[in-house]
């Protein structure tokens, strides 16, 4: 199992934090998924691929910030 860390900088209340758990969550192999609204992080445990999270947030109405 891997853990990984995704910059969301739109992440700013309560529902943006429902709405990509949910859609996040709801991925096969997704064990544990947790939204930082303060850090504008998302957080996912499981053996998952990067671009189905990437499409599960934009799903969810948010864009991963690209990585430098």
């Amino acid at each position: 199992m891997t853990t990984r860390s995704y910059q969301v900088p739109d992440i700013s209340c309560g529902h943006c934090k429902t709405a990509i758990e949910g859609e996040v969550g709801a991925l096969t192999q997704v064990d544990q998924v947790t939204v930082d609204i303060d850090a504008r992080t998302v957080t996912v445990m499981g053996d998952v691929d990067d671009s189905a999270v990437h499409a599960a947030i934009e799903e969810a109405g948010y864009a991963v910030a690209p990585t430098s």
